[in-house]
């Protein structure tokens, strides 16, 4: 056995048919067992399927010069070094210090003298058009007063910024220039977990730096970034790569690079991309009337995990829990509730919570959907009018996901009217002691306990009703403050 081994031809083979490698472009070996079957068998008619890695450095050198390095120049407020030490050694009760005090325009909030300091970073960018339209990150020109535009051939221009939307960081630039290279854009609905994709980017300043990975999953949700789907891949991302682009194999556009998750400021092997589906529809925006818009249903939303499915009779823990409705918006009018849970839009699955304002958000304002919701244990569809995100952000209620074991653990009293006209609400029960599963899914005492498995919380026999008639778990909607969120706890 090792002397069949020995040559670089017998180790390959080898180990393709223990399904170690695969085959490797067009002069490939196929597996041992197909090499040494007989004439006579079928494995000679049927050769084995080969599996060819992409060539990355074809799509290197053929896209590589369309990928741009981005420098930012800008200015951020810094105390004086010696105003401070001025203020530092004057006593409050001095004169001089009030006299300081006295220029409010140039007076930093303890008093300090405030100087402009330049500020300076980088990024990447990638042309979509030959006349000079390039796609990057909003993040990356935030507050930008100068930013330059640095090809592979090494000509520098200065670029325009035609807008930016935070919403989904995606910013347009434009420089003067013709004829130059350019993109093809893919789509993420053809894009496949486990797909091979290529980064091309300027990380910690190093020009067209190419890396390479795999798509991890799609269509995360991120805090704070709920407008975008994102696409994650292990491909090694770090600073000075965002805004470059993320390539499938063919070389096609298919996400913009945007963001890594790490504990070290560096990368950890988790990267993000916004799909480039959705940043076309900004940069289409942006190019026509210099800024994008985005649509809002008005209502605030939680994730659906297995004790809430339990509570509402779903077959499974899918879809966008509505916690709180704003008054007199989009959802208030299409007639949602709270207990409500998204299960479509336009047909399209709500799968998780964070799906819901990243669907909504790509849609026109005034624009008509159709919601299919879950309500009482039945399907039902609504109609919707979305407002505008810019008068009013979507809200997402975090919830406290964690549940114990064994009976309810509360107690509770009806509220007084005037209690109940200080927290606003019709109804509803004080929590005045909190143990068992209840503490442990993080209610409080002081919650207001307005529903329990969507049901109005009036009095204590409803409360007793609804966890006779519960099995696993039940779904309590509480206020706290001014905020309004579901909490599973789960039953022994």
């Amino acid at each position: 056995m090792k002397a069949a081994l020995t040559s670089p031809r017998a180790l390959v083979i080898a180990l393709a048919s223990a399904g170690v490698i695969g085959a490797v472009g067009a002069g490939a070996y196929t597996s041992a067992r197909a090499v040494n079957a007989p004439a006579t068998t079928a494995a000679v008619a049927a050769p084995a399927a080969m599996v060819t890695l992409p060539d990355f450095s074809t799509i290197t050198s053929r896209d590589g010069p369309a990928v741009v390095n981005i420098s930012v120049t800008g200015t951020e407020k810094a105390p004086d070094d010696d105003t401070m030490a001025q203020l530092q050694g004057i006593d409050p009760d001095d004169p001089m210090f009030q006299f300081f005090r006295h220029f409010q325009g140039q007076m930093g909030p303890r008093g300090q003298q405030q100087r402009a300091v330049p500020v300076r970073s980088q990024g990447s960018g990638f042309i979509v058009d030959p006349s000079g339209i390039i796609m990057t990150n909003a993040h990356v020109v935030k507050d930008a007063k100068e930013v330059t535009v640095k090809l592979t051939d090494r000509r520098e221009y200065r670029a325009k910024v035609l807008g930016a939307d935070a919403k989904t960081d995606i910013a347009v630039l434009k420089i003067d220039a013709k004829n130059l290279p350019v993109l093809a854009l893919g789509n993420t609905k053809d894009l496949k977990v486990g797909e091979w994709v290529l980064a091309i980017g300027s990380p910690f300043g190093f020009e067209n730096t190419v890396t390479a990975g795999v798509v991890s999953a799609k269509g995360r949700s991120l805090p704070d970034d709920s407008y975008v789907p994102f696409i994650q891949t292990d491909v090694a991302v770090n600073p000075g790569n965002s805004g470059g682009p993320l390539l499938n194999a063919r070389g096609e556009v298919v996400g913009i690079n945007s963001q890594i998750y790490s504990r070290s400021g560096g990368y950890q092997g988790v990267s993000f991309a916004i799909p480039i589906d959705v940043a076309v529809q900004v940069k289409d925006q942006i190019v026509a009337t210099g800024k994008a818009t985005h649509a809002r249903l008005g209502v605030a939303v939680q994730e659906v995990n297995q004790a809430f499915a339990d509570s509402f009779k779903l077959d499974k823990p899918e879809g966008a829990l509505v916690s709180n409705i704003e008054k007199g918006g989009p959802g208030d009018h299409a007639g949602l509730k709270a207990g409500d849970v998204i299960r479509k839009v336009d047909g399209q699955a709500i799968v998780s919570s964070g799906d819901l304002p990243a669907v909504i958000g790509q849609q026109a304002p005034g624009k008509k959907v159709t919601l299919e919701v879950w309500r009482q244990g039945e399907r039902q569809e609504l109609q919707a009018k979305l407002g505008d995100a810019s008068d009013k952000p979507a809200q997402v209620a975090k919830a406290d996901n964690t549940a114990g074991q064994g009976k309810l653990g509360l107690a509770l009293r009806p509220l007084q009217p005037q209690e109940q006209r200080a927290a606003s609400v019709d109804g509803g029960l004080l929590i005045e002691d909190v143990a068992g599963p209840s503490a442990m899914a993080g209610v409080q005492a002081g919650d207001v306990l307005l529903a329990i498995n969507g049901t109005p919380a009036k009095s204590l026999e409803q409360v007793r009703q609804a966890v006779a008639k519960a099995d696993k778990s039940v779904a309590l909607l509480i206020q706290r403050g001014e905020d309004k969120i579901f909490v599973p706890v789960r039953l022994g």
